[in-house]
């Protein structure tokens, strides 16, 4: 529930402070006071919107905090854990907004985006607003109060993420149809690549071995000449070469380490020479024994080389990319298959998960059939309270398959009413009048409200156009929603004040130019007097007095 707000510099609060606690409290004062302005600035601590215009005229920004328990608000708590915010038991959401209209949001301390405070604001308290009979009106507000009376959370957002994979595939079936005889095209001109490709059917190192291969049998002459002359200079030549030499050197120096101890090295080193020169020598013999000068190789690798150049050329891409140009333009051609198997294929999936959708839109229907018959004795019941003795409250649930399908299902809600006897159930909005339009809303509300999970409920002047009983009746029926969770009702009639567990008022006076509106609890004897004058006016009497106990006595 919420325990306590603070308010710094928010419109023309300057500094507010005030605790709450469970059960109804209501909060009066004279009109134009600012009895909503606690209701606006905790909606800054819930994620709505900031402006520059909030802030309070010659200051540099406004704050607002707001503390919760969370003693008995499980959700809300898990929230908090999943997001790593947890700090005990309770919840502090706190709001900055400076004069330029920035703002900054925080959780326990913790900077958060607003979107993060609205998820966490939305587990902590529920508003019902004063323009709420407005929006009753309007077909899919009708059809939002019927689920969140029946609990459709999971099995709406099952139903939408059916509704969300069929419609993604079906899209993609209508795109491919849509594209055929343009991928067909495509298609044809990817073939004709691929075709050449597959024909040229180049290995993915390939034209590195070509290129090498190539460039040795075209240069197989000189290698040959060269080889002979350098193994002439090194073995063959009988008068003159390297091997005779160096064994010659050999020969000369063998003895030489014994005579002076700096030149014992340089046979060694002529040893290995000559070791080095034979295997030189065997290479090269080996090599030239094993020459391949086949003319029609050449041939054959020119051709290759020519075709792979050309076809390079025709893909703009460098020869040694085109083994990868062949595999893309193969993905490619494979995607663009269209052929009828692979559209039949797919508009079988799209009906398979068509048929998903509507088996799971069906149950939420069923299911929104058999709330919406609980929704009518309960809201007609509370309409004979609120003096509609003759009315009667149906909300009416079509369905419709082959219709406007949508997440929601394919059901159209329609609140129907009638007021007065022998008249035909119709569409709410014409049939009540504005103070009838305000009561059913009100009921509608409170009803609705007993399901809502959340330990706080706020509504906020939402007894606009309720007079005499029928006030008294509103009141002891947020006084009995009370007595289960956290209500504060801001109101303006006594009827409904009276009813509070506690009262606070809203107060605001101007000194040196300057507007300042507070907030504060009132005494039993304080509320008396409060009533007194919601009762008659600026005048109190006696008579309005003892009118004012008497409403505290009922309550």
């Amino acid at each position: 529930m919420l325990a306590h707000m603070t308010i710094s510099n928010f419109a023309i609060v300057k500094n507010l402070e005030f605790e709450l606690k469970p059960g109804m409290t209501t909060i009066t004062g004279e009109t134009g006071a600012g009895k909503s302005i606690a209701i606006d600035a905790l909606g800054l601590c819930l994620g709505d919107r900031a402006e520059a215009c909030m802030v309070r005229p010659n200051e540099d920004k406004a704050e607002i905090s707001a503390a919760f328990s969370l003693l008995n608000n499980q959700a809300a708590r898990r929230w908090l854990e999943d997001n790593e915010l947890i700090d005990g038991d309770e919840c502090i959401l706190r709001r900055v907004i400076t004069k330029e209209g920035r703002s900054r949001g925080f959780i326990n301390g913790s900077p958060v985006p607003a979107s993060q405070q609205k998820a966490l604001g939305q587990l902590l308290i529920n508003i019902h607003g004063q323009h709420a009979h407005q929006q009753l009106m309007r077909p899919d507000y009708q059809q939002q109060m019927l689920d969140q009376y029946a609990g459709h959370h999971q099995l709406m957002e099952k139903t939408r993420n059916h509704y969300q994979r069929w419609r993604q595939a079906n899209n993609e079936y209508k795109r491919l149809v849509q594209n055929r005889e343009e991928n067909e095209a495509q298609k044809q001109l990817i073939q004709y690549q691929v075709k050449e490709l597959n024909e040229l059917a180049l290995a993915e190192d390939e034209y590195a071995e070509i290129e090498e291969e190539h460039k040795r049998l075209s240069n197989s002459g000189e290698l040959a000449v060269s080889s002979q002359t350098a193994l002439s200079m090194l073995y063959d030549n009988e008068d003159c070469n390297a091997l005779n030499m160096l064994q010659s050197a050999c020969q000369e120096v063998a003895n030489l380490g014994e005579i002076d101890s700096n030149l014992s090295a340089i046979p060694q080193m002529l040893e290995e020479a000559i070791i080095q020169v034979q295997e030189a020598s065997q290479e090269l013999r080996s090599y030239l024994d094993n020459m391949d000068m086949d003319p029609q190789r050449l041939m054959y690798l020119e051709e290759r080389l020519a075709k792979i150049m050309s076809l390079a050329r025709k893909h703009y891409v460098m020869p040694e990319e085109l083994y990868s140009k062949h595999q893309e333009l193969l993905k490619e051609l494979e995607n663009l298959d269209c052929s009828d198997e692979r559209l039949e294929e797919i508009a079988e999936n799209v009906e398979c998960l068509r048929q998903k959708f509507l088996a799971s839109a069906e149950k939420l229907s069923k299911s929104r059939q058999r709330y919406a018959k609980e929704l009518d004795k309960k809201i007609s019941d509370s309409m004979h309270q609120l003096s509609m003795e003759n009315g009667v409250f149906k909300i009416d649930v079509q369905s419709d398959t082959e219709g406007m399908l949508s997440p929601l299902g394919f059901d159209t809600i329609t609140f129907l009413v009638s007021t007065n006897p022998g008249q035909p159930l119709q569409p709410l909005g014409k049939v009540a009048s504005g103070g009838e339009l305000s009561r059913i809303s009100l009921a509608i509300q409170v009803i609705t409200a007993q399901k809502v999970e959340t330990p706080s409920l706020i509504f906020d002047e939402v007894d606009v156009g309720i007079s005499g009983p029928t006030a008294a009746i509103v009141g002891k029926m947020l006084r009995t929603l009370g007595e289960s969770t956290q209500v504060m009702c801001v109101t303006h009639l006594p009827q409904v004040a009276g009813c509070g567990h506690q009262q606070m008022f809203v107060a605001k006076k101007s000194s040196k130019g300057q507007t300042e509106t507070n907030m504060f609890p009132l005494t039993q004897e304080a509320r008396v007097n409060e009533l007194a004058r919601l009762l008659g006016g600026s005048e109190i009497t006696e008579r309005t007095l003892a009118n004012a106990k008497e409403l505290l006595v009922a309550a």
